[in-house]
């Protein structure tokens, strides 16, 4: 089973990402570079955190115009699994793949700290192995993390069971405390908060199992045995 790891400028997450999928959860993970395609054969595709082409104009926006968004497409239009973290969460949204919009903090500042997610979805790919209202110790590295949609877009979101994460607490002003949400058919997840700094505990401070099970879902739904 084949899970593709994409590179952006910017990107610097890639390596954390590819370092828990293949050290921690012996997943054959490779990176696949942002003007390049992406295999038929591909089981699984993450997009990283990082600062794809410096942020400019807006988060995730240049990365969205990438020739490998095309293909992350097709695979979405497929049911293939896609997660994006932070800036690929941001590039998610930008390419249309995942409503809403990311923008600054209210802080204005970038923040980067432990909170608690809550899980409100788990029928995703990503989800699946954990429980409803599963608290998550997980670390956010942003500073334009704040969710937004109107009021109607929300609507539609609980409508559709496309929240997938929460914060606990009001952390940078998301809309309805969202942290992470998934398109319609559930197969494409986008979140702010980086599980793979959460997944070891050598790493996580407070309780590294809920973020594990973050991957170990993908594991089940792509039925690899370790």
């Amino acid at each position: 089973m084949k899970v593709g790891v994409i590179v952006f400028p910017g990107s610097n997450c890639d390596r954390d990402m590819y370092h828990v999928l293949t050290d921690v959860f012996n997943l054959d993970a490779q990176y696949f570079w942002h003007e390049k395609g992406l295999p038929k054969n591909i089981d699984a595709v993450i997009l990283p955190g990082g600062f794809s082409y410096g942020d400019r104009l807006r988060s995730g926006a240049i990365a969205a115009h990438s020739p490998i968004i095309n293909d992350v497409r097709k695979m979405a239009d497929k049911g293939i699994p896609i997660l994006g973290v932070c800036n690929g969460f941001q590039i998610l949204v930008e390419a249309g793949l995942l409503p809403g919009a990311l923008l600054k903090n209210t802080s204005l500042n970038f923040m980067c700290n432990w909170t608690n997610l809550i899980v409100e979805n788990n029928k995703t790919p990503f989800t699946n192995k954990l429980k409803l209202n599963q608290k998550i110790p997980i670390p956010i590295a942003n500073g334009e993390g704040r969710y937004y949609v109107d009021n109607d877009t929300l609507k539609k979101l609980k409508k559709n069971n496309q929240i997938v994460f929460r914060y606990e607490e009001v952390i940078n002003g998301s809309t309805d405390r969202i942290a992470g949400v998934c398109n319609e058919d559930g197969n494409v997840v986008g979140m702010m908060p980086h599980p793979e700094r959460a997944a070891e505990s050598a790493i996580n401070p407070i309780d590294n199992k809920p973020s594990s099970l973050i991957f170990e879902s993908l594991i089940k739904t792509i039925g690899v045995k370790n």
